[in-house]
């Protein structure tokens, strides 16, 4: 916090000091110059709340343009994002509202975030929920997710189970841990690793790295849900309300 509002009171500073330098030279003497940078400090003393409107300001910026490129991405790899054939769905397969969520299973947001998930499916029995996976949190991801993409290959019905299990667990996903979960689900480790070596999932990886990169997407879990990108676990009510927006007027957010 400190820092932002040194970044926010340097901004303030910036543009004061931006409209004092696009006065003519001549407009103010060596004294008036020191007089109108007292003024500047004081002000903003005085005021601190600017800055906190300055900070506000430039994240509601930031945010729309962010949200800007990703709605142009969303537009131009509808298949990818929403019927890639590496992803498989949970929820109603017929949802007439569809709900992104690229995660990965080292993710402690994305943990959290299962309740979120959990009560919109529970509630709303007509979204679908695609997961997509999107190792970006070391080695021992990737390794998970090597183990996840043979699940989806070997044993789609157990996947669901599989995905909540491990994303759901307490340690840290590896490929140790993502065998002995699908062991617990009755799948045999000889049959996953047979898949493993026969079936890489670096096709699918880089479909979603490059997707990421479009949609302008930096962590997990990222949802995308119509034409926008939202960042972060942001709750289950911010995306219910989305989804009854694009039941209500085709986008998620109505005028």
């Amino acid at each position: 916090m400190a820092l932002s509002i040194k970044s926010t009171a340097l901004a303030c500073v910036t543009a004061l000091s931006t409209l004092f330098i696009s006065l003519p030279a001549y407009a103010l003497d060596d004294q008036q110059k020191k007089e109108f940078g007292a003024f500047i400090k004081e002000y903003l003393i005085e005021n601190p709340e600017i800055m906190l409107e300055v900070q506000d300001a430039l994240e509601r910026k930031q945010y729309e343009t962010r949200n800007a490129k990703a709605a142009d991405a969303v537009g131009d790899n509808q298949k990818a994002i929403f019927a890639s054939k590496y992803d498989l769905s949970i929820g109603n397969p017929n949802g007439d509202v569809t709900l992104v969520e690229f995660f990965d299973y080292n993710c402690g947001y994305c943990k959290r975030a299962m309740g979120d998930v959990d009560t919109i499916l529970k509630t709303d029995k007509n979204v679908r929920f695609v997961l997509k996976e999107f190792p970006i949190l070391g080695p021992e991801s990737v390794e998970a997710h090597k183990v996840s993409n043979a699940i989806k290959l070997i044993a789609p019905a157990k996947y669901p189970e599989f995905q909540r299990t491990l994303l759901g667990g307490s340690g840290r996903a590896n490929e140790a841990s993502a065998i002995e979960v699908a062991e617990a689900l009755g799948i045999k480790e000889a049959d996953i690793r047979k898949s493993m070596a026969e079936n890489s999932n670096d096709a699918q990886v880089k479909e979603a790295y490059q997707l990421a990169t479009s949609l302008g997407i930096t962590g997990t879990p990222s949802y995308i849900i119509g034409n926008e990108a939202v960042f972060g676990a942001v709750g289950a009510v911010p995306l219910k309300e989305k989804i009854d927006n694009m039941r209500s007027c085709g986008k998620t957010t109505c005028s």
